[in-house]
This record gives structure tokens, sequence and C-alpha cells, in this order.
């Protein structure tokens, strides 16, 4: 009887194509794996866990003298973190296992995912989930790590000037704020934090779920809070300058949807800070 061994055992004799060398002498900057979808469990500021799916971009820098990377040992890597509870420091053991897991200096891990708060409407009470998109970026550069947050939070605005120029009501819309918050150190900051900061400096907030006394009570509250463009994005980044001392850079972006437009009206404030 012919006996035939099995993978494992042969496993030697497979060359390793991606650690032969390469000689066109061109590093790559980045090379991994992107838009894979995964599991993923968020620490939230509460300490519990919010079970969602982020959709992951994983990469390391590649030397002018290496052919390949092992692109299977990035899925390896999140199968051994996919039980664990995440927050920055553990994104942060995360990505020093990447680097070592993969021989690189260089590296960056991506995770965007929906992230869930349970809202309760101003004047009923009643409570509902809000969803908002978020993101975890991790980058090591030259012996360097940057730890970034952004979250994107949807708001109301109303329009000064449709208010000063109306006999009776004014245009409103709903807006998109961005804001990311980068630092060379593991901050404190929780994504609640974040939307909450955004939220308060909105003409009003968004809620899932209103019966008729919360919708009067937005609409009221956004009619005495109007807010231009310009004025979403310098409200937010004074409240991030005062609050938030020692961030690296920040970034603050609005869109609003114009209703009266077939366009939106657009701003952003970048700054970074000398450390």
């Amino acid at each position: 009887m012919k006996i035939i061994k099995s993978n494992l055992e042969n496993i030697s004799e497979i060359p390793d194509i991606q650690d032969l060398v390469d000689t066109r002498s061109i590093p790559i900057s980045r090379v991994g794996i992107h838009n894979v979808r995964f599991p993923i469990s968020i620490l939230d500021k509460n300490n519990s866990t919010q079970n969602t799916v982020a959709n992951w971009t994983m990469t390391v820098s590649l030397p002018a003298n290496k052919k390949g990377t092992h692109m299977s040992r990035f899925l390896v890597l999140l199968e051994k973190f996919k039980n664990r509870s995440m927050d920055l420091s553990i994104f942060s053991e995360m990505n020093k296992d990447m680097l070592c897991l993969l021989n690189s200096e260089n590296g960056d891990i991506s995770a965007s995912f929906p992230f869930f708060l349970e809202k309760k409407a101003p004047v009923s009470n009643v409570a509902s989930l809000m969803s908002y998109d978020a993101q975890v970026n991790i980058r090591t550069y030259n012996n360097k790590t940057e730890f970034e947050i952004v979250v994107i939070v949807p708001v109301t605005s109303l329009c000064p000037c449709s208010k000063a120029i109306s006999e009776y009501g004014a245009h409103n819309q709903r807006s998109n704020i961005t804001l990311s918050i980068t630092s060379s150190k593991i901050m404190e900051i929780y994504i609640e934090d974040i939307i909450s900061l955004v939220e308060k400096e909105a003409s009003c907030e968004l809620w899932s779920i209103l019966k008729r006394p919360d919708e009067k009570y937005v609409t009221e509250y956004a009619y005495n809070n109007p807010k231009f463009v310009e004025d979403l994005v310098r409200d937010i980044a004074f409240r991030i300058n005062n609050i938030f001392p020692n961030i690296n850079k920040y970034r603050v972006e609005a869109e609003n949807f114009e209703s009266i437009h077939n366009h939106s009206a657009y701003a952003v404030i970048e700054k970074t800070f000398k450390n």
C-alpha cells in the first residue's frame, strides 16, 4: 500500500515565495488587507462591551528587497483579538503584535464600524437607538505611533439668514459633522464624548423616535439656535481647544444637506498643535 504523507508533513518542502528577494529595488509604503468585514467588541465609556462589525484595513511597509508580505497573518491577528474588548490600549497591543508578526517597522490598522447609543426623546423620554459611524486608526512610522478617533455625527442645523429675513419660519436641514482627533498618546477620549460634544453645538441633536411633543421641542429648539455651517465648525473647534489640551491635531468637517438648494454647504477646520 502506498503511504501518502499529509500536507503538514511536507510543509518544509513548500517554497515560501513571499520571502524571495526582489531585485527591482522599490520599497512599498503599505501592503496588506483592505475592506475585511470582521466582528469587533468595543469597550464603551461605562466599561460595557458593544458587539458590532468592523471593516478592517491592516497594512505594513515592505522593504525594497522583499518580494511580498504574508497576507494570512493579518487574519490570524484578527482571530487572536476577536474575543477582546477593544479600547485604544488594546488597539495599541494589536498594532505591536502586527509589526512583530509581519516583521515590519511601520504599519497601520484601521477599523470602521457602526456605534450605537440609546437616547431618550427630549419630552416623552421614549428610548431608541441612534447609530453613528465611527473609526479607529493607529499608525506607526519611524518609531512614532499616532492614535486617531473619527466619528460622524448627524445633527440638525437651521439657517440664521433664513430666520432673519423671513416673516415666519426658516429653512433647516440635516447635517453630518465629522470630527477627527489625533494624539501620539493613548487618549482617554471615548466615542460617546465626541458625540456629546458635537450634538451640544448643533442647532439641535437627532433622535430615532420622536413623539409629537418631542417634534415640537426639536422644531422650536432649532429655531432658537440657528447656525451657519461656519458656526458649526467654529463652535466645535472652540470647545476642542478648551477641553482636549493634550492632543496632536484635530479636524472638524460639517456638511449641510441644504433643503432649498441642490448642493451642500461645507466647512472644515484643521489644527495641529505644537507638542
